[in-house]
């Protein structure tokens, strides 16, 4: 089963994925796209470390997901992807902007044929204002369409609201 769980800023995204890796019971990755660039991002990284299982094997990477993935899915596990939207922010704030489309599309093109469970976790970033500047425009328009097509792909879209998982989508 691919599932997609999206929401706002603390709104269980996380903890709803863990207990999906949890319940799954065979091994768990978790791919982890965040970067430690600041305290805060150093602190909230140091808060999801602490709530895994020691036995959760944790891969690291920032910008080639696809890859990541293809190397971690396995018939009896499920993979964690947290999360969608740091990827995103990491590919067009980095050199590397202009892979953006090759890796998405990697990513997108990789999904279909992953074997076991996976666990997609991202932000719902285009509900609120039109933001003023055009990275941050282009960063929203990049998220809604990877949403918007990582769904068609995924068995399962989760929204989460105030810790609460409100089902989109669900296929047996």
């Amino acid at each position: 089963m691919k599932t997609l769980v999206v929401g706002g800023v603390r709104s269980g995204k996380s903890r709803y994925a863990e207990t999906l890796a949890r319940a799954h019971g065979g091994p768990v990755t978790v791919i982890a796209t965040a970067t430690a660039d600041d305290e805060e991002m150093r602190a909230r990284i140091t808060a999801h470390r602490a709530r895994r299982p020691a036995e959760w094997t944790v891969v690291e990477e920032p910008i080639c997901l696809a890859d990541a993935l293809r190397a971690a899915a396995s018939p009896s596990g499920i993979v964690v992807i947290e999360c969608l939207t740091l990827w995103l922010a990491n590919l067009l704030s980095s050199p590397r902007a202009a892979d953006l489309e090759p890796q998405r599309n990697a990513l997108l093109d990789t999904v279909a044929s992953l074997a076991g469970d996976q666990v997609f976790v991202s932000n719902e970033v285009g509900q609120g204002v039109i933001p003023v500047n055009a990275l941050a425009r282009r960063f929203a328009d990049e998220a809604g369409q990877l949403h918007q097509r990582l769904a068609v792909r995924c068995e399962r879209v989760v929204l989460m609201a105030a810790g609460l998982p409100l089902i989109l989508k669900e296929f047996p």
